[in-house]
């Protein structure tokens, strides 16, 4: 083994090697460390993804769970890339992402086009998966119910500490129903969280193409995301950070204030109820 620093898709993989574990096996950490002859602590450094085991340890450990061939073998395909500082994912695999998520302290995002996934509601994130047309009804749903299910570290009693720069057109861009839009607004004012919003007057230096979130951990490196339909992307170098870093000191520079923010998004949600009422008025 050597001291290659953790990365959320290590963390990721030596947690499904505990589940194997856990799974397959009766043995607890100390139990299959004296079998292989190990150390316990290298079977938790190892599980927790803080250390590169060698091919031959995995070949080991999985053999001791019992696992086939062709699986090992595919567990070390994959195994191969979980150090890299620049690891990509295919969109649909979520689990990478939740587990980095879950364990920040921080987390900063920006999003240009829609309202961040962790204060979605249920209807506009329906409302958004089904617009994009993108999916089957039996991914979306499954795709709606993970990102709902996300949301619960924001309940948590030691929830992270989260900053939210959305850009109005995000606000402006009506998914779904006019009610859908107006419990979406309401949604965002009522949460312990800080939203800052890129007013559209900051022109083309508040406009990326891309989302982006960092997480921050007391006890580990930061890391940079971001998806599209086609890839996630996590990165972990440090000139990418350093670079995702100086976006969030721009976007903060422009952005309004969280009081100006609240603000903005209750004026609009206000019209929104207004222009809703308005409406069945006139159909009455």
């Amino acid at each position: 083994m050597n001291g290659d620093p953790s990365t959320p898709y290590s963390r990721d993989l030596g947690d499904e090697l505990r589940q194997v574990r856990e799974r397959f096996t009766t043995f607890r950490g100390r139990k299959i460390a004296r079998m292989l002859g190990w150390d316990p602590a290298k079977v938790s450094n190892i599980e927790h993804g803080k250390v590169r085991a060698t091919e031959i340890d995995i070949i080991q450990y999985l053999g001791r769970c019992g696992r086939s061939q062709a699986f090992i073998t595919d567990f070390l395909d994959r195994y191969r890339s979980a150090f890299n500082p620049y690891f990509v994912q295919v969109p649909d695999n979520l689990r990478t992402m939740s587990l980095a998520e879950s364990m920040a302290d921080e987390i900063t995002s920006y999003d240009l086009t829609s309202i961040p996934g962790l204060v979605q509601s249920e209807e506009y994130a329906f409302g958004l998966f089904r617009a994009r047309g993108l999916a089957s009804p039996e991914v979306i749903e499954r795709n709606v119910r993970f990102r709902m299910e996300r949301q619960a570290i924001l309940r948590r009693h030691n929830r992270p500490e989260c900053t939210f720069f959305i850009h109005e057109y995000a606000l402006r861009l009506k998914v779904g129903s006019d009610e859908v839009m107006e419990d979406q607004l309401m949604r965002l004012l009522f949460h312990t969280h800080v939203i800052r919003i890129v007013p559209a007057t900051s022109g083309a230096a508040g406009v990326y193409s891309a989302n982006y979130v960092l997480w921050k951990y007391d006890k580990r490196n930061s890391v940079a995301y971001t998806e599209s339909d086609l890839a996630q992307v996590f990165v972990q170098d440090l000139a990418g950070i350093k670079h995702c870093k100086s976006i969030f000191t721009h976007l903060d520079a422009l952005a309004l204030d969280e009081e100006q923010s609240r603000s903005m998004v209750a004026d609009l949600a206000s019209r929104s109820r207004e222009d809703l009422s308005g409406r069945k008025l006139h159909l009455a």
